[in-house]
């Protein structure tokens, strides 16, 4: 599954240069038994199957390189991930990353092993691989020298804390739909705060959440409550 996530894009060139480093094991290299037995029955009566601690525990223990290493278990209970945790697992020197499946991993994994719970989202996978390739991507975004131009990341849906400006390309008009002149007007002052008022703008109306009152600086305020003709004279 991994290898044709990374077979192409900006991870797969920072894994071929070196920039990160990146390994998958599988579980059942660190089982004892002669079955490569992973999972086993919930106690209590619950249908499915659970992932043992043991080869989890065998595993983390053997791939650890550093005792700073953070671990976490990808989890639809975990912490959402967002930009900042994506920054922050960036900051790591080695991330280890524990994939769930089937109806979970042993709990003593959560409490003793990981430091912590990683969710891309409120739903359930059937398995923690994909959920694990997205945390990979979202962090090494924030390696420096990953991204071409690293002042793309910085202007990124959520790096500031709202949603990216729209962007506009050529041809400037498309069946009758045109880009708006103030991105020809060479004026880069009267561009930036057009750009900062359509992100706001835009945040508002799809993520609201993101600018709830007390959120936003005096100046985005201003922004966002300015009339349509000062927005059009701007």
């Amino acid at each position: 599954m991994f290898s044709g996530v990374f077979s192409a894009g900006v991870v797969k060139k920072a894994l071929d240069r070196g920039i990160v480093r990146m390994a998958v094991h599988d579980l059942r290299d660190f089982t004892a038994d002669k079955h490569r037995q992973v999972d086993d029955r919930p106690f209590g009566g619950l249908e499915g199957m659970v992932l043992k601690p043991e080869p989890i525990f065998r595993a983390v223990e053997a791939v650890r390189e550093e005792a700073g290493a953070k671990v976490y278990l990808l989890s639809p209970q975990g912490r959402t991930l967002d930009a900042r945790l994506a920054r922050e697992l960036a900051s790591e020197t080695q991330v280890i990353l524990i994939c769930g499946r089937y109806e979970g991993v042993d709990e003593r994994v959560a409490e003793h092993l990981a430091d912590g719970e990683i969710s891309i989202g409120d739903f359930v996978l059937s398995g923690g691989e994909l959920a694990a390739a997205v945390v990979v991507d979202a962090a090494a975004r924030f390696v420096p020298g990953v991204v071409g131009k690293e002042g793309s990341v910085r202007s990124d849906s959520f790096a500031g804390g709202i949603l990216a400006c729209p962007q506009y390309t050529r041809p400037r008009e498309f069946r009758g739909l045109k880009v708006p002149p103030v991105l020809f007007s060479g004026d880069h002052k009267r561009i930036e705060r057009w750009r900062r008022r359509k992100a706001l703008e835009k945040t508002a109306r799809q993520r609201p959440d993101l600018v709830e009152p007390g959120a936003l600086s005096p100046e985005d305020r201003e922004l966002l409550e300015e009339t349509p003709h000062e927005r059009k004279s701007s």
